[in-house]
């Protein structure tokens, strides 16, 4: 995508809009996981009820937009399992585990891995301002969530929420590059397909515990995950990725724990502490820092130049 398409506004906007589903998909996940509905499953129901989605409206309306080339089925598989697969199974597992404030502090450090690895892997040239955003979201997601309210940590579940930000950096970083050559479902269509291929070997279908979905609350609230929780907050991260630079989306993603307190709030009148509005402002603050420091965004996407040995 050329500079002159980009529309960072945009991209913001959709950003927000994907963080906001996200937020709501976290509160119908948990009802599932804690009437038993396992976390792994649940991350194949999700795969698979957004690729069967994509695949019939596109093949219905769309089937030039089903179409890559083979170079690039790769990075697409990478995408799919390494990034949603993971990303999907990884998060279930660590709020199955772990108190979710916890889960969530964790995974959204995101950013931060985000950052160094395009610092030192891909020598992006990354503006001071936007480490201190990343800094300043991450700690306002920690006071949002109460994660210092922590009582007892298990192993699995925190190695599950690293492994939640580490599969959420792929999930960025794969869906930033294909995002600049495909539409937004043209690149979910074929991840989403990869990460049902790798749940389907992992868990195959015929052992699928349809049982847990018998009752008309369940395969509601599984719609909810599949449809709100999933597909429409992909596409809206993908098309963001195509306005503005990936660190950049992952700050205005940390909306989700903010916003998550507040549908709490609105929904099941939770009241929230001060602590926790201090912790939102914080974040609500990240996120307008980086949309106001939009020095040259183009620079951001770019690689360093080579370094040139001197005598």
């Amino acid at each position: 995508m050329s500079a002159r398409a980009r529309h960072p506004a945009r991209g913001y906007a959709l950003a927000a809009t994907g963080a906001a589903m996200w937020a709501m998909n976290g509160n119908l996940a948990r009802y599932l996981l804690d009437d038993g509905v396992s976390a792994f499953r649940l991350a194949q129901l999700r795969s698979f009820g957004s690729w069967l989605i994509l695949v019939l409206a596109l093949g219905l309306w769309r089937r030039d937009l089903l179409r890559v080339d083979r170079s690039e089925i790769p990075a697409l598989a990478l995408l799919g399992v390494a990034g949603l697969a993971a990303v999907h199974a990884t998060y279930f597992l660590a709020i199955e585990r772990l108190q979710i404030g916890v889960a969530v502090t964790i995974q959204y450090l995101a950013p931060l891995v985000l950052l160094v690895w395009l610092r030192l892997v891909h020598r992006r040239q990354l503006p001071s301002s936007l480490w201190g955003a990343v800094a300043l979201s991450v700690l306002g997601c920690f006071f949002v969530v109460r994660a210092y309210d922590a009582s007892d940590l298990d192993g699995l579940g925190v190695a599950a929420a690293f492994g939640a930000t580490v599969s959420f950096a792929v999930y960025m970083v794969g869906s930033e590059r294909a995002g600049h050559r495909h539409e937004p479902v043209t690149t979910l269509v074929w991840a989403f397909g990869f990460a049902t291929l790798f749940w389907a070997l992992v868990a195959p279908w015929w052992s699928f515990p349809f049982g847990d979905f018998s009752s008309a609350d369940h395969v509601l609230l599984a719609a909810g995950v599949v449809v709100i929780g999933t597909l429409l907050p992909f596409i809206c991260m993908v098309a963001a990725l195509r306005h503005i630079p990936a660190p950049r989306a992952a700050v205005v993603a940390t909306l989700e724990p903010v916003l998550a307190a507040v549908f709490a709030w609105i929904i099941h009148d939770e009241a929230l502490a001060a602590v926790q509005v201090a912790g939102g402002l914080a974040v609500l603050a990240a996120v307008a820092w980086v949309q106001s420091r939009q020095p040259d965004l183009e620079a951001e996407l770019a690689p360093a130049p080579p370094v040139r040995a001197t005598r």
